[in-house]
């Protein structure tokens, strides 16, 4: 229910900022700022993904905690995706999201609310091995030739 709200409620809350920012501003102003804030959500975006892989790579090597940077890489991406988005709502909290504190406030909010559990293997008895027994034969490589001597059987003879 909360979520067909909020579905509801940002784009009436766009549309009473773009009249009433729009208003007190002026239509050029308007347009100036969706334009540039999309360019900035376009250029976080982009930054994103071009360094991503890279730091992601050196946080593995160094062996880090990978959650924190990927945490920060995902809220980037929101705010990059917020900032393209036209409106004025929306680019107050893509320009949040794009500060490092409250990055990091919304990721240890979240992280409170996590529980981690750890992942078990499959529960079987303690005496049993993971040894399969089996049988095995050494398979030709070249196949046998077909036998003449009898009828195939497809043919009635």
């Amino acid at each position: 229910m909360w979520v067909f709200l909020a579905i509801l409620a940002v784009p009436l809350i766009e549309i009473g900022l773009f009249v009433t920012l729009g208003g007190a501003i002026g239509l050029w102003p308007t347009l100036a700022w969706v334009l540039l804030s999309a360019g900035l959500g376009l250029f976080v975006l982009r930054r994103v993904a071009t360094e991503g892989v890279l730091t992601l790579r050196q946080d593995m090597t160094a062996m880090g905690d990978p959650l924190s940077p990927l945490a920060q890489r995902a809220m980037l991406m929101m705010a990059g995706i917020l900032l393209l988005l036209p409106g004025f709502l929306t680019d107050f909290l893509g320009l949040l999201l794009l500060l490092k504190p409250v990055r990091t406030l919304l990721i240890g909010l979240a992280a409170r609310r996590m529980k981690i559990v750890p992942m078990r293997g499959p529960t079987r008895p303690s005496q049993q091995s993971d040894v399969i027994e089996g049988d095995w034969r050494e398979a030709d490589d070249a196949p046998a030739p077909p036998r003449r001597d009898k009828p195939s059987g497809w043919t009635q003879h």
